[in-house]
């Protein structure tokens, strides 16, 4: 895997970004409005955290965990963006970045 240091990197950024963007939900006033971005904040963290450590270990499985990676940063990227709140614009952002790295792998 080129590069797996960056990579590393941003899965760990991501990782921090869906965590922090969904606890930022939770303490929105229109918390029912956010339960979408909830959901794929910690879905998206989840598939970063376990990616992050196939990719670690340099595990067989690491290429096929890249792809469900990537698709899940996009989904998480496309949801955040449709908030204005800035915890869900960086949450995008670092979605957006894993989404290119997980690809670039």
């Amino acid at each position: 895997m080129k590069d797996s240091k960056d990579l590393l990197q941003k899965l760990a950024d991501c990782i921090a970004a869906c965590e922090n963007c969904a606890n930022a939900c939770l303490e929105e006033d229109m918390v029912k409005e956010m339960i979408s971005c909830i959901k794929t904040d910690r879905d998206c963290a989840d598939i970063c955290n376990t990616t992050y450590r196939l990719v670690a270990r340099n595990s067989d499985n690491a290429r096929a965990m890249l792809k469900v990676c990537a698709d899940i940063c996009r989904k998480c990227a496309d949801e955040c963006e449709q908030h204005d709140m800035q915890h869900c614009q960086d949450c995008a952002k670092a979605c957006r970045e894993c989404e290119k790295a997980c690809k670039a792998a």
